[in-house]
């Protein structure tokens, strides 16, 4: 080596070794469980019942989804017989608690056991099984009670935080981020449920939703699994609706629901395109049930509901709830899409829901990109049909092929009964409605699908 080569390495070796070390990757801003931990575990309780006769409420093995609570499903401990657990939490100091219905269902006694080990017999307060949503009450004062805060203001991907005792093991936390809000489950219209992806579990029903601030948002209430244990998905009742039960469950043990007798369904992007909606968006009123609330208003089957009491109705599972929680007897402001008319606000007196519910929410129809022709084997509607549908005109739909009636959502058995609001009387009737449509939207057809009427968006060929 030469000399200029040997001066120019011990010229490099001495620059590395005066370099600074490189300084260790700064650690994220995690979120401080452990503080929201110490300081409101106290204000979560263990709840356990005995029951006066043990039932198996376990789901056959294979269900997908089901909506038996968390402590409902294979795998919750077991105390003895007729016995249960789950968790609660403390709402005011001089002694009311909040749990889950499903919990307390069927109790012929109720233990309650706070942070500190204290045990105490409960008094059923009253219980909504449409909400999940129980009240209890035990004799106790200055009780470290919980903060209520506004679940309105979650967005998705916030932390969350949930203290319960998950297959009986006590004041156990995890933890997750909200991964969806607004959601309609297959049991239960009148709750838009959080959803999570906090580890839930049998024994975490009832127990309290953190958010990062310490303020209850949500009471964790049911699961989604394949197994009766937590994989991934779990749903909170937020916190908002669950107060304003307790309210009337204080004042008179009883829960009194608005209803309006509608049937819903989604807006697709067909339909929007039909209405000339800039997007889909609302909840589009299929049909209006005789005697209800919403057939003695200027509601009309078709029109789409943009706007409750003033809030924005993005998808059709979120106006149930609102109804409701609205007191029957309100004058209730809607403002409405209305084909043809545009934008127009409506008041309807609301009605009380009774046992049967008979407002519901139908999925979208799934849609094929088959064909561009109509591809519809259609039948006119004979005097028994007529009769059994409770319908006056239309055609039945006896088969379905590619085409824009596949495209559509059409299927075997349909009542096709209008067609852009016009009624279908027959079989050229049909036809020649169809034919006259010149608008660059769909044409909307108003079927008959089993005992109710669904709207769809057809492209004519």
């Amino acid at each position: 080596m030469s000399a200029r080569a040997a001066g120019l390495t011990r010229l490099a070796f001495w620059v590395l070794l005066t370099l600074p070390p490189a300084s260790p990757a700064a650690p994220r801003d995690l979120p401080d469980f452990a503080g929201l931990v110490r300081q409101h575990g106290p204000e979560v309780v263990n709840v356990s019942t005995i029951a006066a006769a043990k039932r198996d409420r376990a789901p056959e093995s294979g269900d997908d989804f089901s909506d038996v609570p968390p402590d409902a499903l294979r795998g919750a401990p077991d105390a003895g017989d007729g016995a249960s657990l789950g968790s609660g939490f403390i709402i005011s100091p001089n002694g009311y608690l909040l749990t889950c219905a499903h919990v307390v269902e069927g109790a012929a006694e109720i233990v309650v056991r706070l942070a500190d080990r204290r045990e105490y017999r409960a008094r059923l307060v009253g219980s909504d099984r449409r909400s999940d949503v129980a009240l209890l009450k035990i004799d106790a004062e200055n009780l470290r009670a919980v903060t209520i805060g506004d679940p309105v203001r979650l967005r998705v991907g916030d932390w969350v935080l949930a203290i319960g005792a998950p297959f009986g093991f006590d004041s156990s936390a995890t933890s997750g981020i909200v991964s969806a809000k607004g959601r309609s489950l297959p049991s239960e219209n009148y709750v838009s449920f959080l959803q999570t992806d906090v580890a839930i579990n049998p024994g975490n029903s009832g127990g309290p939703l953190f958010n990062l601030k310490g303020e209850v948002v949500g009471i964790n209430s049911q699961i989604y699994s394949r197994t009766g244990a937590f994989m991934g998905v779990s749903f909170a009742i937020p916190i908002d609706i669950a107060m304003r039960i307790v309210e009337q469950l204080k004042s008179g043990g009883a829960v009194h629901r608005g209803w309006l007798g509608v049937s819903l369904q989604e807006v697709t992007h067909g339909l929007a395109a039909a209405y000339g909606l800039d997007r889909p968006r609302g909840a589009l009123i299929a049909d209006i049930l005789p005697g209800g609330p919403a057939a003695r208003s200027d509601l009309k089957a078709g029109d789409i509901v943009l706007e409750y009491e003033g809030r924005a109705i993005g998808l059709s599972s979120e106006l149930p709830p609102l109804v409701g929680l609205t007191a029957p007897g309100t004058r209730a402001r809607f403002k409405l899409f209305r084909r043809n008319e545009g934008v127009t606000e409506v008041r309807v007196n609301v009605g009380e829901l009774r046992e049967e519910p008979a407002t519901k929410v139908s999925l979208p129809v799934r849609r094929s990109d088959a064909g561009h022709r109509l591809g519809l084997v259609l039948s006119e509607l004979s005097a028994v049909q007529r009769k059994q549908y409770d319908i006056a005109s239309g055609v039945v739909v006896e088969d379905v092929l590619d085409g824009a009636g596949r495209e559509a959502g059409l299927r075997i058995g349909d009542v096709i009964a209008e067609v852009d609001g016009r009624a279908v009387t027959g079989l050229s009737n049909f036809y020649r409605l169809v034919g006259q449509t010149k608008s660059a939207h769909p044409t909307v057809l108003r079927v008959r699908r089993g005992s109710s009427f669904v709207y769809l968006a057809l492209n004519p060929p």
